[in-house]
């Protein structure tokens, strides 16, 4: 019995913690974040040796090519237009897992050979990026039956890649008309004013033969606040587009809205143009005979602020927000909005003839 009760004590007794080993220590708040983040995320490795965070209850889209090479950070869809619906990446490793894939029309190979070369996965869409018109796109046949979806400027493209007015929340807001330095202004993206064939500065040409027309380089603008307060400093601004065809309007059109300035537009006919913004913002070159016309319309404007402080009553209840004019930039407000696309869009469906639906 003395043995018995002596093999209990000390099996009592060693049952109890060390004095010399610590309870385990909890859990600091910012170990239980980082596990929560882990469990829910996954670190991959891009081709250039940086990593990239992978949320894995978001789609993949990646970026096939970079457009022209212009790379911006991959964090500024969140940080710039606050979409994060997606996760966006250039590493090519996740193909097979990635739900959209985005290809820019300009890089695409005519024998497609810079394509991928592992099969499609089912539930993958092939996305094609092409923000030019028909006039200075290039025809590829083998692309005609390739993609899933659509991403330029058109309207009736899956994905539009293009600066919209919004609606105000506030229409009390009085607008404020920026100082005017200038009469009728124009960026342009080369010094050829006078060999260049096109209409839009065939259109100059006989326009400056009437009116002042102070003609800015864009390569003199490193900075956007240096370009939007030279347009904003003009009464009137050029808008003229480099090609006409249905809904190419760009950013030449956005840039005098956000600066507080009325455009004068070339491009497609008036009622296009009000399928994005209001009749009264802007002066349509079409509304006059000839060249001659318009500026002497615009000298009268000059003299007359009533009538064209009416140009900006559209202000009480739109906005318009100033696009990015980096270069690394161009492509990212379009890539962007691919990323929100994929997120919230799980139909399957393929374009047809690619061709035969641009270039009409």
């Amino acid at each position: 019995m003395l043995a018995g009760v002596i093999v209990l004590f000390l099996m009592f007794y060693k049952s109890f913690p060390s004095p010399k080993c610590p309870p385990p220590v909890a859990h600091s708040w910012r170990q239980a974040k980082q596990a929560h983040f882990h469990s829910t995320a996954e670190v991959t490795k891009r081709p250039n040796g940086t990593t990239a965070t992978q949320k894995k209850d978001r789609p993949i889209l990646l970026l096939w090519l970079w457009p022209e090479n212009k790379r911006f950070h991959l964090q500024d869809c969140e940080t710039l237009f606050r979409i994060n619906g997606c996760n966006l990446t250039d590493d090519r490793s996740l193909y097979s897992r990635s739900q959209g894939v985005l290809f820019f029309h300009r890089a695409i190979q005519d024998d497609l050979s810079n394509l991928p070369y592992s099969p499609r996965p089912r539930f993958q869409r092939w996305i094609w990026l092409n923000t030019d018109s028909p006039t200075n796109t290039r025809r590829i046949a083998g692309i005609k039956g390739l993609f899933n979806l659509t991403l330029s400027y058109r309207k009736d493209s899956d994905i539009q890649a293009r600066w919209p007015l919004t609606l105000k929340r506030n229409t009390d807001e009085d607008f404020v008309l920026p100082e005017k330095e200038r009469l009728l202004c124009w960026i342009v993206d080369s010094t050829g004013l006078h060999t260049k064939s096109r209409e839009s500065y065939s259109y100059y040409r006989e326009l400056v033969k009437h009116i002042k027309v102070e003609v800015f380089y864009s390569a003199e603008f490193s900075k956007a606040e240096d370009y939007f307060q030279t347009v904003s400093s003009c009464k009137f601004y050029l808008s003229f587009e480099n090609s006409i065809h249905r809904d190419y309007i760009t950013e030449t059109f956005n840039a005098p809205l956000a600066a507080g300035t009325v455009p004068v537009v070339l491009g497609p006919p008036r009622g296009n143009y009000e399928d994005f913004a209001p009749g009264t913002s802007f002066i349509h070159v079409n509304d006059f005979p000839d060249a001659f016309k318009l500026a002497e319309f615009l000298l009268k404007l000059d003299k007359d602020n009533k009538a064209y402080m009416r140009y900006f009553h559209w202000r009480r209840f739109y906005t318009a927000r100033r696009h990015l004019t980096e270069e690394n930039n161009e492509f990212a407000h379009a890539i962007c909005q691919a990323c929100h696309h994929v997120s919230i869009n799980k139909a399957y469906r393929v374009v047809p003839d690619l061709n035969k639906w641009f270039f009409v």
